[in-house]
């Protein structure tokens, strides 16, 4: 168990990020195929292939999932995960071609680094060729290299974001895995304390900020809408429907709840891809239950992993200040 969703039996994962553009991607494959839901709740998401998850619809599994920044222009990362898949000889058999059902959802960071460079296919392809079924980096890697955190107050008092992963194991042999790419409006506060461990942040005062307050003193955002977004995966060795998937993913949306204050606002596009690579039989409760818990762990690990950069402060610099929000 290496506690990231690639403890999960069918998950592989892989990144690529431009470091001094701050903008990546991160390729989640399942080669074998997985019965894949969605929810999305934030108001201003940028999505790829999400209306093919819904129950009603024909094709039931997915070969991979893409979680990218660069706003709207970081959906064409998707194909080259697609590429990648194809040239695997994976994807939905239609006789003529394998078609590889990759989903895609993206975040924003163009405020971050250099706005020209986004995530495109050949980054899509790289992040996919990269993918492994082991421990792969977290932090400011993949879509997370240019998330930032707590923009309520002005982008200008953001922290650094990032990409997290964390997993659980039962004793029956049933494991949960979470990644996410952590870039909201608000803070994001450690839901065992209520502590704040990621927000707006005074430089010149040292003083951490509470978004809520700040909502309730100003009234009013100051912040372009759909400049933020988090983004991500949770994935069971459990055999699920696309409706039983679908509401995985909106119980694992409690995490986001949990964590991020406020969250699913109209500054995000917050979305949760839910999928069940097979193998256990286990209560949808219970796996949508799990979720959430393991969804929270990634938001943390994603905060307290990343690093500061082109002055924008992470929580790990912060912890040793020992900052507490006004």
């Amino acid at each position: 168990m290496h506690g990231q969703i690639t403890d999960v039996p069918g998950v592989k994962v892989g990144n690529q990020e431009d470091k001094s553009a701050l903008t990546g991607c991160t390729a989640i494959l399942f080669e074998q195929g997985g019965v894949a839901g969605v929810d999305v709740r934030g108001s201003a998401p940028g999505t790829r292939e999400t209306d093919l998850l819904n129950p009603i619809n024909l094709v039931e599994k997915v070969h991979g999932i893409c979680l990218s920044g660069g706003s709207a222009f970081g959906l064409d990362a998707a194909s080259g995960v697609m590429q990648y898949l194809e040239e695997h000889g994976i994807g939905l058999d239609v006789g003529v071609a394998k078609v590889p059902i990759v989903p895609a959802a993206v975040l924003f960071d163009l405020a971050q680094g250099d706005a020209q460079v986004r995530p495109d296919k050949k980054m899509g392809y790289q992040a996919a060729a990269a993918a492994t079924n082991g421990k792969f980096t977290v932090g400011n890697a993949g879509a997370g290299c240019g998330a930032t955190v707590g923009k309520l107050a002005g982008g200008e008092f953001c922290m650094k974001g990032g990409l997290g992963s964390a997993s659980s194991r039962l004793e029956n042999g049933l494991v949960v895995g979470a990644i996410v790419a952590v870039n909201p409006a608000g803070d994001v506060r450690d839901p065992s304390t209520g502590k704040i461990i990621a927000g707006p942040y005074l430089k010149e005062e040292g003083v951490l900020l509470d978004s809520i307050k700040v909502l309730e003193k100003k009234y009013q955002p100051t912040i372009p809408i759909g400049t933020n977004t988090t983004i991500g995966v949770v994935a069971v060795n459990a055999d699920l429907t696309k409706a039983e998937a679908t509401k995985v993913a909106q119980m694992a949306q409690d995490a986001y709840a949990r964590t991020i204050y406020p969250s699913h606002t109209l500054f995000d596009g917050d979305t949760v891809f839910a999928v069940g690579t097979g193998g256990e039989k286990m209560p949808v409760d219970v796996i949508g239950a799990l979720a959430a818990k393991v969804m929270e762990m990634a938001i943390l690990n994603a905060v307290k992993s990343a690093e500061s950069i082109a002055g924008i402060i992470a929580y790990l610099d912060l912890l040793s200040m020992k900052k507490e929000p006004e």
